[in-house]
């Protein structure tokens, strides 16, 4: 049951294709589950605090049908991809039809593809990190696979990260911040590899413009908003949280109390546990399933789906966030 129980990260990609082979305003059924129905559940539902035992996590941990939800998830984007191209291409879309459709695909490189690189991308084997690279190539965001791993784990909740919001910067400013400065970061980090990525990543852009010709443009925004809904995610994770400094040149350890955790279901299923961020940052070799709860990790008062809603009316994110700053003993910190 506990493997089965991943199988609601579904629920995405099958919105998604309502939206591709819907018409008119059924184009918009992701937008709506992703950003109307899952907040407003979790509204309701109670964040689970629990933890595995540590003889099931071991059994966990070995258990390769989790994995396979990992897997699913190559052929569903790029499956998703070719439709959608094929739509725009041969298809004669009303302006609300191409912008449902086109939201939907973003929203599905977003939480299907960046997130799943995500989890892939800290696995040790060859072939997981190839999985990884090839489902950035959805969002053309490439760079985050060196980036996150060698820069933003290393630096996380400090000046020197990108992709760590300060306390008080909307998430529009963070967005332009971390898109550039992760991009040139991972340069820095490793250039030789990001020859190959962007060589890679530009071979994959001609190619989808000789088949679909100018109509692939249309796929440029999508790759947009998945990338920027990543930016999104790392927005409210660390927003305001900082490490202090131990010596000149080197920072505390990376606690579960530098990233902001989210018990909330919905969006531990779909997105892979990838809310209980606090305890992949203290751990980030755990597999998503054997993720934990530390009681002195701050919590989000709701799901990601209802945080990233939040966080884009900065007024009303900052106040909320300022009171739970405050009841987690953080405000004075900033």
């Amino acid at each position: 049951m506990q493997v089965a129980r991943y199988s609601f990260f579904l629920v995405i990609p099958i919105s998604v294709f309502a939206s591709l082979y819907g018409k008119d305003w059924y184009s918009f059924t992701a937008l709506f589950t992703a950003f109307g129905l899952l907040p407003f559940l979790e509204l309701f539902l109670t964040a689970d605090k629990n933890n595995l035992d540590p003889s099931i996590e071991q059994i966990y941990r070995s258990t390769r049908l989790f994995d396979f939800w990992l897997y699913l998830n190559i052929p569903i984007v790029f499956y998703a991809l070719f439709v959608y191209l094929n739509l725009v291409h041969t298809g004669a879309l009303s302006m609300v039809e191409l912008t449902g459709k086109t939201l939907a695909l973003g929203i599905l490189f977003g939480v299907n593809g960046i997130n799943v690189a995500h989890e892939l991308g800290h696995r040790k084997e060859a072939y997981h990190q190839w999985m990884a690279q090839v489902l950035l190539l959805s969002s053309l965001y490439t760079h985050f696979f060196i980036e996150h791993n060698r820069g933003h784990h290393l630096n996380v909740s400090t000046p020197e990260d990108p992709s760590s919001a300060r306390y008080r910067e909307t998430i529009y400013h963070f967005w332009w911040r971390s898109v550039t400065q992760t991009y040139f970061s991972a340069w820095r980090l490793d250039w030789k590899h990001m020859v190959i990525l962007q060589l890679f990543q530009l071979s994959w852009v001609f190619f989808l413009f000789y088949l679909f010709q100018l109509d692939a443009l249309f796929y440029l925004a999508a790759a947009m908003i998945g990338f920027l809904l990543l930016e999104s995610v790392n927005y409210i994770e660390h927003y305001g949280l900082t490490r202090n400094k131990v010596s000149d040149t080197r920072y505390e350890k990376a606690k579960p109390q530098h990233s902001w955790n989210s018990n909330h279901p919905m969006g531990r299923l779909v997105l892979f546990e990838l809310s209980r961020h606090s305890d992949h940052h203290y751990q980030p070799q755990r597999p998503y399933q054997i993720l934990r709860h530390h009681d002195e990790s701050p919590q989000m008062p709701t799901g990601y789906p209802g945080m990233i809603l939040l966080a884009l009316i900065p007024p009303l994110f900052f106040n909320v966030m300022d009171e739970q700053m405050s009841k987690f003993g953080l405000r004075e910190q900033n």
